[in-house]
């Protein structure tokens, strides 16, 4: 996919973080995630692709725009488009650390159309490739990670959705040794650590949503990481939507080629509020500072994008009455 395109993404996410940086701490995860479709959704009418939403904001009936299924923008190459324009909203209306406005874009056919639901995951840096095995006891998957790090079980972190469902992982992984960061809310951004080396995060494990997946499995391939999932159907009616978005085997173990198939991806993320490896939006008098992140699978190339923006020298974000 041609390289210019990647800064183009960038923007896009940015100009969601900026609209939705606005309602930090304000209460109102609502607001907060319509100013950032809003946002997001003017940002790609001005890039050339002929882009094609897979995973979004919900169907047709559900959302107004951004919904899986929308054509956006302005002409070009066909590529599918994975987006959520606040990954976090309980975070941005709490004021918390770890949210960000987030795509992941791929020739067509070549991104799970992930249905929304859960899905159980795994997922770990380019060192602990083939490593993991998502059908293994957690213990086993602690202890082939911390040999493939060269260190012990005792010196791994991995990060946990803190939810009751997650009870039986996070005694197994207490009683292996490991060390433990349990987050409330948005797993891609813990994801992505996974698979950086310096963050002191060496692995994501549990159930988060299945869409939110596609998009991490979508950094994780440009980072040379490796992740696995599966759904994980709450009702017949999860399992009824799964089929009819062509997965016939509820059961089935995703590998990170089958979330994200060849290398042609690009990913982007501007972080909303400060997180562990990029600066929230910081605002300052007729304008605004954003820390971003963009990756190509092509090539491996991770860019970490510091902009400052001033509201006098272009449109301003959308705003909703």
């Amino acid at each position: 996919m041609e390289r210019e395109l990647a800064l183009e993404f960038v923007r896009v996410t940015e100009a969601a973080a900026v609209a939705c940086g606005r309602w930090m701490g304000r209460g109102d995860k609502i607001a907060a995630d319509q100013a950032a479709v809003d946002a997001m959704r003017a940002a790609f009418d001005t890039v050339n692709i002929s882009g094609r939403v897979v995973i979004g904001e919900g169907e047709m009936d559900e959302a107004p725009m951004l919904y899986i299924g929308e054509e956006v923008g302005h002409g070009g190459r066909a590529v599918d488009i994975a987006v959520d324009p606040l990954e976090g909203t309980n975070l941005v209306a709490k004021g918390l650390p770890g949210s960000i406005a987030v795509l992941a874009i791929a020739p067509r056919g070549c991104l799970l159309h992930a249905p929304d639901m859960y899905m159980d995951k795994i997922a770990v840096g380019p060192r602990a490739k083939g490593k993991i095995d998502i059908n293994a006891p957690v213990i086993e998957n602690l202890k082939a990670v911390a040999s493939a790090l060269d260190r012990s079980v005792e010196d791994l972190t991995v990060v946990i959705l803190d939810r009751p469902r997650h009870a039986s992982i996070v005694k197994q992984a207490r009683d292996a040794g490991a060390r433990i960061k349990l987050i409330t809310d948005g797993d891609v951004s813990p994801a992505i650590n996974a698979a950086i080396e310096g963050t002191a995060v060496h692995m994501l494990l549990g159930i988060g949503g299945a869409p939110e997946g596609v998009l991490a499995a979508a950094a994780i391939k440009c980072l040379g990481g490796d992740m696995q999932g599966r759904l994980w159907p709450e009702s017949d009616t999860d399992i009824e939507r799964a089929k009819a978005m062509g997965i016939a085997d509820i059961n089935k173990v995703f590998t990170i080629d089958d979330l994200v198939k060849g290398d042609e991806v690009i990913f982007a993320a501007t972080a909303i509020t400060q997180g562990d490896l990029l600066n929230g939006v910081r605002y300052f008098g007729g304008g605004a500072r954003t820390h971003s992140i963009v990756m190509r699978g092509s090539t491996g190339t991770v860019r970490f994008v510091d902009a400052i923006h001033k509201f006098d020298k272009k449109p301003m974000p959308i705003k909703r009455a």
